[in-house]
């Protein structure tokens, strides 16, 4: 549902909202979890005067949340909660985020604005290809869904045979999934002579990977749809935290709920709009687990906080660059893996599936490219070690395989590989 009160306020209007709903999730933490509100140096409400008076408390980073697993930084007895979600990492303590009955009811009103934001409609059919479990995906998209009153085909990921003749059965219009997903499809419809054109589909919501230009180009030349990156992470209230309008001009942040910061990796001090940091965000309307100034680790920036052409108030960020984790540095150069991906995306030949192995070799720095291609050609590789070259300033070996020799993954690509 397209809240256009909400959604088209004056940005006057929208920081006088966030600053009353601020005040408003410091007394809940100071109700609620004493340990928490000691943690952020016993703010009163009454004390914020500004936005600004944010900057004065501490970061929460994820180490925070795994040190208080499982409940510990919760908001609530368990009995008030109805029940959790989970990061997707595989490693590690889990980060989990417990949900009131109001927090579902707000996880579904984020989720219908990103919808509708996609263009989608009561008439829409909508296939949801992320699972439904501990990870949030499934859940969010689903209650999305419910509120704008769409069909919903609930299948889940994987059987990706299944995906297609779904597709084509129920008539689905819309697809919802990891951002690497859509490029299995590609390559099973192919081999199955799956023609995306014979379906409804017309509209794909694609997020929890960064994923270039260049991919989305990819993926909506093959499959004939428009494309939307959306955003959001299980600490901050799961999938939701904001979507790309068909405008196509950054990520609008439902500011009504979140305050969203751009920080130096480094030193945490906040950067002026249109310059590259990390995300650091606040909720405004989570109960179960309210966060303030949680670090992200996404980088990314502010690219305006003007209306956009599609009316919408709420700033736009840009795409994700990547994560300060993902950051590789080989002899003595920083980058991306997406930095790589934009220019491999670039040629034709080149087909969706690449890895970057990187690490040491008797004591020096060792990184290559392995890249699936339609052919073999000496002439390619020597184009993209030089395009790449003329981007980083270094010299990185690109190998060219066969379709089908780089491993496939059920869940998010791996798209870096390391050895020591």
């Amino acid at each position: 549902m397209f809240q256009r009160r909400l959604e088209t306020l004056d940005r006057e209007l929208i920081e006088k909202l966030q600053l009353e709903r601020l005040k408003r999730t410091i007394q809940r933490i100071k109700d609620k979890n004493k340990k928490y509100w000691e943690k952020l140096g016993k703010p009163e409400p009454e004390d914020i005067k500004s936005l600004k008076d944010l900057q004065n408390f501490p970061f929460i980073t994820k180490e925070d949340l795994r040190k208080n697993y499982p409940l510990d930084l919760a908001c609530g007895e368990q009995c008030e909660f109805v029940r959790f979600h989970m990061s997707s990492g595989t490693t590690g303590t889990p980060v989990v985020n417990p949900y009131t009955p109001a927090d579902v009811e707000q996880w579904g009103e984020i989720m219908a604005r990103c919808l509708c934001a996609a263009g989608l409609t009561f008439k829409d059919v909508l296939q949801i290809t992320p699972s439904f479990g501990l990870f949030n995906g499934g859940f969010g998209f689903h209650y999305g869904a419910e509120k704008v009153g769409c069909f919903v085909v609930p299948i889940g990921p994987g059987r990706t045979l299944l995906q297609l003749k779904f597709m084509k059965d129920f008539k689905t219009t819309a697809l919802a999934g990891i951002a690497s997903y859509p490029l299995r499809l590609i390559e099973v419809a192919k081999e199955e002579g799956f023609d995306f054109g014979e379906t409804e589909l017309r509209v794909g919501i694609f997020g929890a990977e960064v994923w270039s230009e260049e991919m989305r180009r990819y993926i909506e030349r093959e499959m004939g749809i428009e494309t939307f990156d959306i955003i959001g992470m299980t600490e901050t209230g799961g999938v939701g935290l904001g979507i790309d309008c068909k405008a196509h001009k950054g990520i609008h942040v439902w500011e009504d709920h979140y305050i969203v910061e751009i920080v130096n990796p480094e030193t945490g001090e906040v950067l002026p709009d249109g310059e590259e940091g990390e995300l650091v965000v606040t909720t405004l309307t989570r109960e179960g687990l309210p966060l303030i100034r949680y670090r992200t680790r996404d980088i990314t920036k502010i690219l305006s906080r003007e209306r956009c052409d599609c009316g919408r108030t709420h700033l736009r960020l840009d795409r994700i660059k990547g994560r300060t984790d993902d950051m590789l540095k080989v002899k003595g150069v920083c980058f991306y893996p997406r930095q790589i991906e934009e220019i491999i995306m670039k040629y034709p030949e080149v087909l969706p599936n690449y890895q970057i192995i990187i690490g040491k070799h008797e004591g020096k720095d060792v990184v290559e490219v392995v890249i699936e291609a339609d052919k073999q050609d000496e002439y390619l590789k020597e184009r993209i070690e030089e395009e790449i070259y003329s981007l980083l300033g270094l010299h990185i070996a690109v190998t060219l395989k066969k379709k089908g020799e780089i491993p496939r993954s059920e869940g998010k690509a791996v798209r870096v590989k390391k050895f020591s």
